[in-house]
């Protein structure tokens, strides 16, 4: 099993840049873990926010390989604690797919296509990060789930 983070853009912030390194370190001792970043859709002032994130989505899907479990993370996808998203890491590891991508949109969200694809949508909280921080939060919540999983010491309840 595979987990790979699929994000349109890059992460350019050298401190989010330096701690997405550490927690992409530290998760290749558990499982194989990968970052693919694509690129923002060019001349987006001529595009409406549906034509932007459409292309986005088509950029997002042309990604994916037959059997891919897609989760989306979005502010409407579920909240489950960091034991709960251990749990949930577990059955996907044990589901005889090949690969989990979990997705971060662009700006405005994803488009129809990509939500009618997804097989699940997650949320990190109500509130509202920027992308760059959602791609280091959530690294360090696959890496949290994967310490549960093992018992080690990194998360206290």
């Amino acid at each position: 099993m595979e987990f790979v983070l699929m994000t349109v853009g890059k992460t350019t912030t050298p401190y989010i840049v330096k701690g997405i390194e550490e927690y992409e370190k530290r998760l290749k001792h558990y499982v194989p873990f990968s970052i693919k970043s694509l690129a923002d859709v060019r001349n987006t002032r001529k595009l409406t926010q549906e034509q932007q994130k459409e292309a986005e989505g088509r950029t997002i899907l042309s990604e994916l390989q037959g059997g891919d479990m897609l989760v989306l993370l979005d502010e409407r996808g579920e909240m489950p604690t960091s034991v709960e998203f251990a749990g949930m890491l577990e059955k996907w590891m044990g589901s005889g797919r090949k690969r989990v991508v979990f997705s971060v949109g662009g700006p405005y969200g994803f488009s129809k296509d990509v939500y009618a694809r997804a097989d699940r949508k997650l949320s990190l909280s109500r509130m509202t990060f920027s992308h760059e921080m959602v791609r280091l939060f959530f690294i360090e919540q696959i890496y949290r789930g994967m310490t549960i999983l093992r018992g080690e010491p990194y998360h206290h309840e």
